[in-house]
């Protein structure tokens, strides 16, 4: 009896460990499903990217300002600073960023390099703010024959849209593009080694202001009502599920900076401005940061419809060999939470947002 007492002990015991065993073995490091959180509080820290431009004066506002820390509490904010988006794409991609004012291309790209797994928009940053600006002697689309076309850096936003308007005008075999920074093409442009560039504010008034450069095409005329994501707001997904507390405060900071810009032109261009110095060592003259103005909408609706499109256009510009599949690529909750809270009405996700 006590020796069949025994063996039935050993053999429960056996049985225990061996479900224990085969539990751990078969459980995944991460079974959550795609999207819902793993609500972990508040992060020890924010990692935000954003670049030195005025088409990410949401950013550049809400830094100035501490409207991002206050929203923020005890999250310590690490601003990163970037020239390109292929950079920041980088640090997402490498898991040294948590999240990230970039351009929509990249943006696209990051999530596209990731197989979707990487990244998720979460709000808007601009609409408008780049322009396609060249010498006195370019009138018309044929004139770029020959010429120089500059955009910031390989597979950027404006790179993007200037190759695929370059295959619409039947000009892609006729006109060469290289990529600079923004400040030597500045530069390359006073010397008259470049014709044309297409770029983000404030690079595009300064062409024109500084450099003697004119308009050849706003981007905004290729665009239904002339609104198109030049910046978007992107976070890491683990980030997402793990703190979306920590979003919700980032997305709030977000809005404050652009209340404060609707309400004061003035001291939000005062405050781009002493980031700009801080951050290149030079801020704007008058007339440039308030001609950039002028061609930006501040707007934390990412547009997410315009997507689709976006992702064609890659194909299209050479830049990308096949489009990429969106789903799952947009993630409002956070947004939406914050604008609902804030009496503003609720930006639409236009289906991506499904997988």
């Amino acid at each position: 009896m006590k020796t069949r007492l025994s063996r039935l002990v050993a053999g429960t015991i056996a049985l225990s460990l061996l479900a224990v065993g085969c539990s751990r073995a078969e459980t995944p490091k991460d079974t959550t499903p795609a999207g819902q959180s793993t609500d972990k509080g508040p992060a020890a820290e924010l990692r935000l990217g954003y670049f030195p431009n005025v088409t990410h004066a949401s950013a550049l506002i809400g830094l100035e300002k501490g409207l991002f820390e206050k929203e923020l509490g005890s999250t310590k904010l690490v601003p990163t600073k970037f020239n390109d988006g292929p950079t920041e794409v980088s640090a997402f991609l490498g898991g040294s960023l948590d999240a990230g004012f970039i351009g929509s291309g990249p943006a696209i790209n990051a999530f596209a390099k990731s197989n979707g797994e990487a990244v998720r928009l979460v709000a808007g940053g601009t609409s408008g703010g780049a322009q396609l600006v060249v010498s006195a002697d370019i009138n018309k689309p044929e004139d770029l024959v020959g010429k120089t076309v500059v955009t910031p850096a390989l597979g950027n936003t404006q790179d993007v849209s200037l190759k695929k308007w370059l295959v619409e005008k039947g000009l892609k075999d006729k006109v060469q593009v290289t990529n600079r920074e923004n400040a030597q093409t500045l530069d390359a442009f006073k010397k008259g080694e470049v014709q044309a560039a297409w770029l983000p504010e404030p690079w595009s008034s300064r062409l024109v202001l500084d450099a003697g450069a004119k308009v050849l095409l706003d981007e905004k005329e290729l665009w239904r009502d002339g609104k198109f994501p030049t910046t978007v707001l992107l976070v890491r997904t683990q980030f997402l599920k793990d703190h979306p507390k920590t979003v919700e405060a980032l997305l709030r900071g977000l809005l404050a900076a652009n209340d404060f810009a609707k309400a004061n032109d003035a001291d939000a261009k005062t405050a781009v401005n002493k980031q700009l110095e801080a951050l290149t060592g030079k801020g704007l003259g008058a007339k440039v940061i308030d001609r950039a103005f002028t061609s930006i909408a501040l707007d934390p609706d990412p547009l997410a419809s315009t997507f689709p499109q976006l992702a064609k256009d890659a194909v299209t510009a050479g830049v990308a060999q096949k489009e990429t599949d969106l789903s799952g690529f947009v993630d409002l909750t956070a947004l939406n939470a914050v604008l609902k809270a804030a009496g503003k009405p609720e930006a639409n996700a236009a289906g991506l947002d499904k997988k």
